[in-house]
């Protein structure tokens, strides 16, 4: 399958990368609304085609799958654009900036019949796959806590893509994402949300913690911050033991299981890149372990949270 990569930022780069330690994968073409920085991307990483507008990326017949990198707001519209020129899509997180969004998403994918992803790549990572099977296995009994985290510390700038409210700018959907999807995948979807936060002038969340609640009595714990080094850690507590996942949570190479320490080599998104062509090929529209349902349970999940912390992305959309 030849690939082609809608955006040259960070996230595009390590992707990329990622993307050429994979056998079979060919990173085809790049597109970038500056054709030099795309021509400087397609060379860095020895790519054929380097396209000024993602649309003339789309356009090319020899293109089977795009990797969408762009900032949160464009992803709703170049997802649509690529699925409507017949691309399959692996899309990056957050999703969209509303659950309407993601629904269009998903629907539009449905229709076509192609295969869209959100990138979560955490849910391909071989430790967190070790950690779900220790739960299913009932190794640390029935989950009744979920403790996770993820923030940083980053200078307030408006015209920054993490402040930014176009750009889909907050740390709940850059960064909050990450634990509450985590805690989706093991106590499902809550039956309530409580969140408290702060926001900057640009009108998106600062920070926030995060109460999802089960009525079982379950519940979870859950940061995420750009304005302090809270960390990227995670714990399970069960009724007959406890998971801790050290940090970098979200691409875990050390946990402990029962007091039994595990550890793996960091393979990056090299996982996530063979679940997509593996899907692909095997003519699936959709990942078994990252399923559009899970997607847009989580986007519910965020955009409650969102709400009560007053940020709505509702007027940013077009």
């Amino acid at each position: 399958m030849k690939w082609g990569v809608i955006a040259t930022g960070g996230i595009a780069q390590a992707v990329t990368a990622d993307m050429l330690k994979v056998e079979g994968v060919t990173v085809l073409a790049v597109s970038s609304r500056d054709v030099t920085k795309a021509q400087a991307f397609a060379e860095r990483f020895g790519i054929e085609r380097a396209y000024g507008d993602y649309r003339d990326l789309l356009a090319d017949p020899d293109v089977d799958v795009v990797y969408v990198a762009t900032p949160h707001g464009q992803h709703h519209e170049v997802t649509l654009a690529a699925l409507d020129a017949g691309k399959h899509v692996l899309c990056e997180k957050a999703f969209a900036l509303t659950v309407a969004d993601a629904e269009e998403m998903v629907e539009r994918a449905r229709s076509k019949n192609l295969f869209l992803m959100e990138a979560m790549w955490t849910r391909f990572n071989p430790l967190i796959r070790k950690v779900h099977e220790a739960v299913r296995n009932d190794e640390i009994g029935e989950v009744r806590m979920v403790r996770a985290d993820f923030g940083f510390a980053h200078a307030f700038n408006p015209d920054d893509r993490l402040w930014a409210k176009e750009a889909g700018g907050g740390a709940m959907l850059d960064l909050g994402v990450y634990p509450v999807a985590f805690t989706h995948q093991l106590l499902g979807v809550p039956t309530h949300i409580r969140a408290h936060g702060s926001k900057v002038p640009t009108g998106v969340d600062a920070e926030a913690g995060i109460l999802l609640a089960y009525d079982n009595g379950a519940h979870a714990l859950l940061g995420c911050s750009l304005v302090a080094g809270i960390g990227c850690a995670a714990t399970i507590v069960g009724t007959k033991g406890r998971i801790d996942i050290a940090d970098p949570m979200f691409n875990a190479t050390r946990a402990t299981i029962n007091g039994v320490e595990h550890t793996i080599e960091d393979e990056g998104y090299t996982h996530q890149i063979r679940a997509v062509e593996e899907s692909v090929a095997g003519g699936l529209t959709e990942h078994p372990s990252i399923t559009w349902a899970n997607t847009l349970e989580v986007m519910r999940t965020l955009e409650e949270a969102l709400r009560q912390l007053g940020v709505s992305y509702a007027e940013t959309v077009k």
